[in-house]
């Protein structure tokens, strides 16, 4: 016997709100340190850290307790760590603490996460719009002609970085037809989108995924499964904002809508 749609989605907030406060989860999120060639301090952090050659270096001494994440031994001297872009990319712990290399569009920054994070301590749950099967509806893909193109789109911590996309779908609310920009390419696609409750009822903007559309570009999209961006659960993630064409003009009263805090 297979779940009903609500019941899906019922699990799939169920499990959303699991993975966010998680004890590494984007809630545990307590800083994005941007590293220069140069060794210098982090905030909490023994040693020194620097970008040198694609990954994130740090200097350790004995009794720092930095250790590579799976390992049991203490890392000391130089240590070279390769960032998630990497598909060997490599993980340090600290205690409770754990440290992972990022890499976006050529510069290196190390994310620290933290269990005992103020914003996890006060985690009371996702809000959400109960599930309606009206905003399931159907779409259909259309590719660029051109192949993928980048756009330049504002990201949250005020700085301008390329997006990928790859097309646009369209689809039709209340009588009216809409197209959004996606992402993806080959598989699932996905979309930054706000619409008049961004800012309001639901956070300044969503995201949501389509299935892989098949070879008449059909695929359904599905607004009971907008969720919020990892930047609504912590300042320090830099995630983009809707591009051009993706601030719908209807209220999308639909997935989920805010951090609710004790």
């Amino acid at each position: 016997m297979t779940d009903t749609a609500a019941e899906a989605w019922q699990h799939w907030t169920e499990s959303r709100s699991a993975a966010v406060s998680a004890p590494h989860g984007p809630l545990a999120l307590t800083g994005t340190h941007w590293l220069e060639p140069e060794p210098a301090k982090l905030p909490g952090l023994p040693g020194t850290w620097w970008a040198e050659s694609g990954v994130v270096c740090a200097e350790l001494a004995a009794g720092d307790s930095v250790r590579l994440e799976g390992e049991q031994q203490e890392a000391t001297g130089r240590v070279a760590l390769r960032p998630d872009t990497d598909p060997g990319a490599q993980i340090a712990v600290l205690d409770g603490l754990r440290l992972v290399p990022i890499e976006r569009e050529g510069e290196l920054a190390l994310r620290v996460f933290d269990p005992a994070a103020p914003r996890r301590a006060a985690y009371a749950g996702i809000s959400v719009f109960p599930y309606a099967p009206d905003w399931a509806v159907p779409a259909v893909f259309t590719p660029f002609e051109t192949g993928t193109q980048d756009l330049m789109v504002e990201n949250a911590d005020g700085r301008a970085r390329p997006m990928t996309v790859a097309g646009q779908v369209a689809f039709t609310l209340g009588g009216e037809e809409h197209t959004l920009t996606v992402s993806g390419s080959g598989g699932p696609l996905s979309a930054v989108i706000a619409d008049t409750t961004s800012g309001r009822e639901t956070y300044r903007f969503r995201f949501v995924t389509l299935p892989a559309p098949d070879a008449d570009g059909n695929t359904v999209l599905d607004f009971n499964r907008a969720f919020l961006p990892p930047c609504a659960f912590a300042d320090h993630f830099i995630c983009p904002f809707p591009p051009p064409g993706n601030r719908l003009t209807v209220a999308v009263e639909a997935g989920e809508r805010q951090v609710v805090t004790l």
